[in-house]
């Protein structure tokens, strides 16, 4: 099963947060909540009329983005994390 994302939305592989204590110990998922999340995109919807407005999409496949923390859905497919979330979400494409 796979995911197809409609209109401008994006689907996004979640990069797992770590955080290193000072003994050396990784503590998976622990990085600071206000901070944005990060993602590779794993699918692009093809934009299009939206709201009335002409929405073209600006990010591909394979890109690796920031996102606003919050926005979004949460879907765990075959025990992978996704966030399926609006283009208008992405703060910015990590190069």
């Amino acid at each position: 099963m796979k995911l197809v994302p409609l209109f401008d939305r994006v689907v996004l592989k979640k990069m797992v947060e770590e955080e290193t204590t000072a003994s050396g110990i990784v503590l998976p998922g622990q990085g600071d909540k206000e901070k944005p999340g990060q993602g590779e995109i794993i699918a692009v919807g093809p934009g299009g009329l939206v709201d009335g407005k002409e929405v073209k999409m600006q990010v591909k496949a394979g890109d690796k983005v920031l996102y606003s923390r919050y926005a979004g859905s949460d879907v765990e497919l075959d025990g992978v994390k996704y966030v399926v979330i609006k283009q208008s979400d992405i703060l910015a494409v990590m190069e």
